[in-house]
């Protein structure tokens, strides 16, 4: 459990905490100094004596991000590729699958709307079948259901978002893992809203990709994601739709060789400041612990959820047996542009989910937008009560 002592440090090491009441974690965290340091110092050395004598300078550091990666997510450094955002990432994994007319792809109702789009891309483009399985009353997918789908339809593909970006909800992404593992389908699991707010094991999820961000739960720099690449895909030389020459080597005129390590998803042109500073704010999440984190995460989250929904016309519109740091409102009286600009004049930061989003879930609970509120480990209670009261008072006006 963090102290007050460790919160009251994390917070005099995060500049932004100065200027904003900051809520919006699961939009973009605020990033610690050490994080800040590490990008602007390499923008400073490319600055002084070039971009590429400057990435000469630091390939010891380059590859620290691979190896903090592989502690991350526990496994080996050659799983580990760098992506330019968590949707980047995602579609070059799913490029990857030799999707074939007929082939399925079993998703839930939750997954994130670009995992969505793609799938139906891959539908009009290769006439593949997209199936979704159904949900628990209680919200969440549901395991029998996502079983008898992959029985029935023996799927190509098995896509899953861990947290939807929509609603607090967590979807039992390892039980669906080794019912893939079993059946040998290919398993991709969108990690970009937990990365960063719980501890993520790619050997107890099974799955053969994962992609993420580092702006969101792992505070590091906006344009910066990643992908893991499991054994099994890079044995059975699984590659992205166009690699190149970091990613391949031109060994013959009409032949190409691929890497052998999960960098053949990369490309070539990395922004190496970033790089950098996704290494400094994992390896910070790695000192402070995850466990440490998910445990304060889901405490303020509760917080909220109580807190809030008290208030008399706001509904919590959160579903799921276990929910994380994302809390969604539904607010009566107000208009979303309108509620988000009021909060941000008393410098306090929220986002808006709209339908366009979420168009299954919504529906399904009747709103057209949320209010979502996310805290962070650096957050405190008394942040939480100031939101409060302000959402009280402009109930009531």
């Amino acid at each position: 459990m963090l102290t007050t002592e460790q919160i009251q440090r994390f917070r005099a090491e995060t500049p932004g905490v100065k200027n904003r009441i900051h809520l919006n974690n699961a939009g973009a965290a605020l990033m610690p100094q050490l994080v800040i340091d590490a990008i602007q110092k390499h923008l400073q050395l490319e600055i002084e004596i070039g971009g590429y004598e400057a990435e000469a300078l630091v390939q010891k550091e380059v590859e620290g991000f691979y190896q903090a990666m592989a502690l991350f997510l526990n496994c080996s450094a050659d799983n580990i590729a760098y992506a330019g955002n968590a949707t980047d990432a995602y579609n070059r994994a799913l490029s990857a699958i030799p999707f074939a007319e007929d082939d399925v792809i079993i998703t839930t109702n939750n997954d994130y709307v670009s995992n969505q789009i793609a799938f139906l891309e891959l539908q009009k483009r290769y006439g593949i079948q997209l199936i979704r399985a159904q949900d628990r009353p209680e919200g969440g997918v549901d395991v029998d259901s996502m079983r008898a789908l992959i029985k029935k339809h023996s799927p190509k593909l098995v896509a899953v978002t861990h947290v939807p970006t929509n609603s607090g909800l967590v979807q039992p992404i390892i039980e669906i893992g080794n019912i893939c593992a079993e059946e040998d389908i290919f398993y991709l699991v969108d990690a970009c809203q937990s990365a960063g707010q719980m501890p993520l094991d790619v050997q107890q999820i099974k799955c053969d990709f994962l992609s993420a961000t580092f702006r969101k739960f792992l505070r590091g720099p906006r344009g910066a994601g990643f992908l893991y690449v499991s054994n099994k895909a890079l044995d059975l030389e699984l590659e992205p739709l166009f690699v190149d020459l970091h990613s391949a080597t031109w060994i013959e005129p009409d032949i190409y060789e691929l890497r052998q390590d999960a960098r053949r998803f990369e490309v070539w042109e990395r922004p190496f400041a970033l790089m950098l500073g996704s290494k400094a704010c994992v390896e910070y999440a790695l000192e402070i612990g995850l466990p440490n984190i998910e445990q304060r995460v889901k405490m303020l989250a509760d917080l909220c959820r109580n807190k809030i929904s008290a208030i008399s016309g706001i509904r919590n519109l959160d579903k799921g047996v276990e929910r994380c740091g994302i809390t969604t409102y539904a607010v009566e009286k107000w208009q979303p542009d309108a509620l988000k600009n009021k909060l941000q004049e008393h410098k306090i930061n929220t986002s808006i989910t709209r339908s366009a989003g979420a168009i299954i879930d919504f529906a399904e609970k009747g709103v057209d937008w949320a209010l979502r509120v996310s805290p962070h480990y650096y957050n405190t209670e008394e942040e939480i009560d100031i939101l409060t009261n302000i959402l009280s008072d402009l109930i009531r006006s």
